[in-house]
């Protein structure tokens, strides 16, 4: 379960790269907001991952 998890969040890490870049390459304010917000939103998920790692040891 925890790799699964992880893969989400790096997966929705460059998913929010991805749009953000793509939304500055086209002056897409829109797009480049919400490219940030799936970043983090992949940040928080792995930061969550990684506290339940520390407790699991």
């Amino acid at each position: 379960m925890g790799r699964e998890q992880k893969a989400k969040a790096k997966m929705e890490q460059v998913k929010g790269k991805l749009k953000g870049a793509v939304g500055r390459a086209t002056d897409d304010e829109g797009l480049a907001a919400e490219g940030q917000a799936t970043k983090s939103k992949g940040d928080v998920r792995q930061a969550k991952e990684k506290i339940k790692d520390a407790f699991r040891r």
